[in-house]
């Protein structure tokens, strides 16, 4: 089996082991904070958690967009930039999912202070899917060259 499909199945085993174990863990959390502050406690602390959440995301998304404008306006690339911009939009989204370990996650995920480690992490989990290859201009040795004349044949 090939490194490629054998990092696949990982990833795919990885996925389903997530989306099996995140809501069983999600349900046990919820019912152990409510346990411990009681239900309308636990209610109200999802309901601020969200709140604080949509906030965060609106905040952090303007700046990760005026920084990547801004970048553009110069020429640059904007990397950095875009991949802010995914881990707002993937904090975002388990964020306005019910539930704390999620919404820890996600605020991990948007946070300036712990959003460069994540980007190391998307960045060599982009590189390690990527293929570099290298071409450069001229003939090569699949290119028919045909010798040959050009007549004008314009009346002047």
């Amino acid at each position: 089996m090939s490194p490629t499909r054998r990092n696949r199945r990982r990833l795919s085993a990885l996925l389903v082991l997530a989306l099996l174990v995140m809501p069983i863990l999600e349900i046990y959390v919820l019912v152990q904070v409510g346990q411990a502050i009681g239900p309308w406690w636990t209610v109200l602390l999802l309901l601020a958690d969200s709140i604080f959440g949509a906030w965060l995301i609106k905040r952090e998304g303007r700046r990760a967009w005026r920084a990547m404008r801004s970048r553009l306006e110069t020429g640059a690339m904007p990397t950095k930039e875009l991949a802010d911009g995914v881990l707002i939009v993937l904090g975002g989204a388990l964020m306005m999912s019910p539930g704390f370990v999620s919404d820890a996650i996600g605020i991990l995920l948007i946070l300036p202070l712990t959003r460069p480690l994540f980007r190391r992490l998307l960045a060599g989990y982009a590189m390690s899917r990527l293929v570099v290859t290298q071409t450069r201009p001229g003939p090569s040795a699949q290119d028919t060259v045909i010798r040959g004349e050009v007549i004008d044949e314009r009346p002047d």
